[in-house]
Order: C-alpha cells, then structure tokens, then sequence
C-alpha cells in the first residue's frame, strides 16, 4: 500500500482531512492574498476610477477558474475514483485528456476575448472613467495570461486528487508570494506614474507563469511513480471516461461562469449608482474571498477522500469526512463574521484611503458577511456530489445559487432596496439554496443507506 492509499483508507479521518486540507487551504488564503494584492495596491492610489476598473477587468479573468475547474475539477475527481477501485492505467489516461483540454481551452477562450474585450467590458458597466484601465487590465491578465492560469490551476487540482497536496499549495502559493513581491515592483518602480492597474496586470501574470513552470517540472518528476501524465498519447479516447469528466466538470465551471455573469450584474447595477458605489461593491467582494477560500480549500481537501471512499464502497468514512469539514468550515466562518460585523471599517481601510467610499463599503461588508455560513454548505456539497460523480445533484445546485435563484433576487431586491438590497442579495440567495441542497443531500445518503443495506443482506 503507497503512503497515498494510506491517507485515502485507513488514516484516522481528522489527520487525514488536515493533511490533504491545511496545504489546501494555505494556498487558497495565499491566492486569495494575492488577488486581494491587486485591489490593496491598486487602492493605493486613492484612486475609485482605478479600483472600479480592476473589478471589471477581474470579473472576465475570473472566468479562467471555469476552464481550470471544468478539466481539473472534472478530471481529479474520475482520477480518485479510479484510483478507489485500482485502475491507474485509466486514471493516466484522464490525466493527460485533462492536461491537454485545459490548455486547448485556455488559448480559444483568450482569442474570443481579445476579440471581444470592449464590448465586454462596457457591457459589464464600464465607463469612461474605467474602461481604458479595465481594458489593460483584461489585455494582461486574460489575453496574454490565459494559458499560465488556467494549467496552474488544473495542474493543481490533478496534483491534490492523486494525493500530492502539498506540492499543490506549493506550485499555487509560490504564484501569489511572487504577485505580492511584484504588483509593487510592476506598479511603482518599472513603469510610469499612471500606469498602476498595467503594472499589477504584468505582476499576476508573471507570477501564474512562474507559477506553471513549476508545475511542470512537479508533473515531470512524478510521471513514471504515480497516475501524473502529460503525454498527448495517453489521453483517453474513452467515452464513457469523458463524459465522466464532463458531468462532474461542468457543474463546477458552470457555477464559476454563473458566478461571473452575476458579479458582473452587481457591478453593473452598483455602476447605475455611481463609480464611487461600483468601488466599494469591488471591495467588499474582494473582502469576501477570504471566508470563502478557507471553505473551498477544506471541501477541495475533502473531494479526493469522498471520491476514493465513495467508489470503494465505504460510505462510513466518506460521511464522517463530510462532517468533519463543515464542523470546521462553520466554525471558522462565526469567527469572521464576527470581525466583519465589529470591524468593518478597519478591513475596508486597507483597500482605500476615501472616505465615501469607506463608509460605504463598511455597511456593504455588515451585509454581505451574513451569506458566510450559508455560502459554506453550499460549497462544501457541490463538491461532496462532485466527488461522489453526481454531476445532476452538482449542476442543480450551482444553478441554483448563482443563477436560478440569485439573479432574479438581484433585480428583485434593487428594485426594492436599491443598492442595499444587490448587496444582500447573496445572502437571501444562498439561504434558500441551502435549503434545497440539505434536502438533496438527505436523498442521496438515504439511497446510499438502502445500497448498504441490500449489499449486506
């Protein structure tokens, strides 16, 4: 039995969910930090034109994480249930389909916004105070950065669901220490005064390049002692494996381009309000990253554990998994809600120095905080159903939150609150999505309590 399988079948669960989930979670905080670097430093300037621009031009790079999701994502998870019933020549062969569809993927999604970027970016709700720095900013970070983004990620995510978190977090962390050293160096030292947004475009997308190197070299040491594949000569030709693929991968990439759409809402609704509005709504869904990273890393870190236990058959260990993380995840979530309700000014003031804006995004923050625990459920059981391969359960609930539900609440809630009301938005939403994924979620471990039974009779 490898050290892998260990982790994946006998571990006591606790140490085994801190070993795939701290590496995990220590990544996404630094990813999070480095995307929050972005809006620190660029909100240096005292400038809402240059912070308003960055949020348009992030809502379009954000789309990357559905391409990275859809194969990484997809892919991991096929990965750890094969590996749960010892196929590794399958489990090679899905990891170089997914290496390959990612990077095909990332160069056709940044010849369309090359394209397209303008319209875009007005769409969105740019201005003529915004859209000349949004449209350096997509330039950069989506255009010319599409390709290191998305493999860093994907790569990322195969690495973790064959049992390598570590050097996971490693390749994703070492991106964001780099952007963290360099969005200063890019904005205030090399190039121009005015040019600050470009330079922090530059920085990120040095960093993912950086980033993906390493990755590389990773995938290459590994190749010939685990299921890690990069040749084009292995990717599987099998139906039935791909479309495995794309009934977990679609769900998650769906919920990030979702996601997108309705961010890209809010900032257009916030935009009808003012650039000022359209600033502090940025801010905070900045702020907002880091509950939320703290609850993807747990439920990344659990993914590959559902998957092995879910396919060899032992629903125990795969329950108590799922229970372990939200136990975790909630709690850690009234913690910040706590500093975000008492505190609110504090974390908006490291964003910017602008008064109007300050107080604005203070208030927004009090709001938003209050979707923190309902958004963690949420997360946590799109991806127990994603390690589980039950991409119909997965994709009804990224509808559902993000665009069934969370959209028509939008407008409901503008028209009703105004600006207020957008910002509350994702709390109402993701209440009434967590209802519908506890139930679905109570479904299917009744229909996992009645295979257990009939097996054991």
């Amino acid at each position: 039995m490898t050290d892998n399988d260990y982790v994946f079948r006998e571990m006591p669960i606790s140490k085994a969910l801190v070993r795939l989930s701290v590496p995990t979670i220590v990544s996404q905080l630094i990813t999070t930090i480095y995307n929050l670097s972005d809006t620190f430093f660029i909100g240096q300037t005292n400038d809402p034109f240059k912070v308003g621009a960055a949020s348009l031009g992030y809502t379009v790079f954000f789309l990357l994480t559905s391409l990275a999701n859809l194969f990484g994502i997809g892919g991991g998870s096929l990965i750890s249930r094969l590996l749960g019933v010892q196929d590794t020549k399958n489990a090679r062969k899905v990891c170089a389909f997914s290496f390959w569809m990612a990077s095909i993927s990332a160069m056709l999604y940044s010849g369309v916004v090359f394209l397209f970027k303008k319209p875009l970016l007005i769409f969105l709700g740019g201005s003529q105070d915004t859209l000349t720095y949004a449209l350096d900013y997509t330039l950069w970070v989506t255009v010319i950065g599409s390709v290191p983004t998305v493999m860093s990620v994907t790569m990322g995510h195969l690495l973790r669901n064959v049992g390598y978190a570590k050097e996971s977090a490693i390749g994703l962390g070492m991106g964001g220490i780099l952007n963290i050293i360099l969005d200063p160096l890019f904005m205030f030292v090399i190039l121009p005064n005015g040019m600050e947004v470009t330079g922090a475009a530059i920085a990120t997308v040095v960093s993912n390049i950086c980033a993906m190197g390493y990755f590389l070299i990773i995938f290459r040491k590994h190749c010939r002692d685990s299921v890690l594949s990069l040749s084009p000569k292995e990717i599987t030709r099998n139906k039935r494996q791909i479309a495995s693929v794309f009934s977990v991968g679609i769900p998650s990439a769906l919920s990030v381009v979702i996601s997108s759409f309705a961010t890209g809402l809010v900032n257009k609704f916030a935009a009808g309000y003012g650039d000022i509005e359209l600033a502090a709504a940025g801010i905070v869904k900045k702020i907002d990253m880091l509950p939320y990273c703290v609850a993807m890393g747990l439920a990344q870190g659990m993914m590959p554990l559902v998957a092995y236990n879910y396919s060899s058959g032992n629903h125990k260990r795969m329950r108590q998994t799922i229970h372990y993380a939200w136990l975790w995840s909630l709690s850690f979530a009234l913690v910040l809600i706590a500093a975000f309700e008492l505190f609110p000014t504090t974390f908006v003031r490291l964003f910017i120095d602008e008064a109007v804006t300050i107080q604005l995004g203070a208030v927004f923050l009090r709001i938003a905080s209050l979707a923190i625990p309902f958004v963690i459920v949420n997360f946590q059981l799109c991806y127990v159903f994603q390690g589980m391969g039950k991409g119909k359960e997965s994709l009804l609930l990224s509808c559902c939150r993000q665009g069934i539900i969370y959209i028509p609440v939008i407008f409901l809630l503008n028209w009703k609150f105004g600006i207020y009301g957008i910002i509350a938005a994702q709390a109402v939403s993701d209440f009434i999505t967590m209802a519908i994924s506890l139930a679905v979620y109570w479904k299917v471990n009744q229909e996992l309590h009645k295979f257990s039974r009939s097996v054991s009779g």
